[in-house]
């Protein structure tokens, strides 16, 4: 459904099938007890999880691991004025099983970083969602209102 305000709700599939069309997303966590976020690259399980690889001792291992966070990835065409984003929202592990760090080895993410010691990093897909901003032409660079392009919807 679109609404007057040019957004379309995505469901949780046509979420899921654009996250994998991109390649770099930001994970959103807590560290010391303030927001932080971080771009990473990462691949999306079979399963609709989020994985990253980062190193063993890294920050965000140590803050992320056992908690629930929040994966943002997106995609925007400025002079089209048009776009999407997609939200996970799960509970973030560090791979221990051999058996799936090695499966991830051969399918999972590459970290764009030289890694000596790589662990995955899997966010569970628990709420997926997402939504579309068709475009909605004008020359101006605000829509009638005088909303930003990619403001919150009163309906939020």
């Amino acid at each position: 459904m679109i609404h007057s305000d040019g957004f379309r709700a995505l469901g949780r599939q046509e979420c899921l099938r654009l996250l994998g069309k991109v390649p770099v997303g930001r994970v959103v966590y807590t560290r010391h007890a303030l927001p932080a976020v971080l771009p990473v690259n990462f691949t999306l399980d079979p399963d609709g999880s989020v994985v990253l690889c980062t190193t063993a001792d890294s920050d965000l291992v140590r803050a992320v691991d056992g908690v629930v966070v929040a994966f943002e990835a997106d995609d925007f065409h400025a002079g089209r004025r048009s776009g999407w984003s997609v939200v996970v929202t799960g509970r973030a592990e560090v791979v221990t099983d051999p058996a799936e760090h090695e499966r991830l080895l051969r399918t999972g993410p590459r970290s764009w970083m030289p890694l000596r010691d790589g662990v995955f990093v899997r966010i569970e897909s628990g709420m997926v969602t997402g939504r579309e901003l068709t475009g909605i032409g004008g020359g101006s660079q605000r829509p009638a209102g005088g909303q930003p392009l990619w403001a919150v919807p009163p309906d939020g």
